[in-house]
């Protein structure tokens, strides 16, 4: 399988395919509303509204896994990205990142990609995945790395 057979919901509860993703280069984002790194979807939107017209997608993947920071509903969710940061990019519903009930999209993520000492494990919230335009996943950013940092990565990726 590659990460255009994975497919997950909106907050209409509709399927969503990768494949609607297909050449775009993607910021894949498990995001939580309560958590210390909560401003880090300012960076986020940036990318998005800087990159976007380049074929760059952000795609938060809200959470509830880490200490129970993405308490809220779905739409409680989506209010809050707007209001508090204006986040244009999409925020789907909510998954689970790790466990017996983990999201197949990131365990293909997980696999992947995988983080310190080959872990599997997501270690937190806004644990980010840049993958190319041909759907390769190509490196797991750790919570802590700022949107920032990524940008590098991605005018090398806009380079080629």
């Amino acid at each position: 399988m590659n990460i255009y057979d994975y497919s997950f919901k909106n907050v209409q509860d509709s399927d969503v395919s990768m494949a609607d993703y297909k050449g775009k280069i993607l910021l894949i984002v498990n995001t939580a509303s309560e958590c210390g790194l909560t401003g880090q979807y300012e960076g986020l939107e940036e990318i998005y509204e800087t990159y976007k017209a380049d074929g760059v997608e952000v795609l938060g993947f809200p959470c509830n896994q880490f200490a129970g920071q993405e308490p809220g509903s779905d739409a409680e969710i989506q209010e809050f990205c707007k209001m508090k940061f204006g986040i244009k990019f999409p925020v789907f519903k909510k998954i689970e990142v790790n466990g017996k009930n983990t999201h197949p999209l990131y365990q293909y993520l997980k696999d992947q990609a995988p983080g310190i000492l080959g872990s599997k494990m997501i270690k937190w919230n806004f644990t980010k995945f840049l993958v190319d335009r041909d759907g390769k996943v190509l490196k797991r950013f750790a919570p802590k790395d700022k949107p920032e940092k990524i940008e590098k990565e991605l005018r090398k990726l806009l380079k080629k």
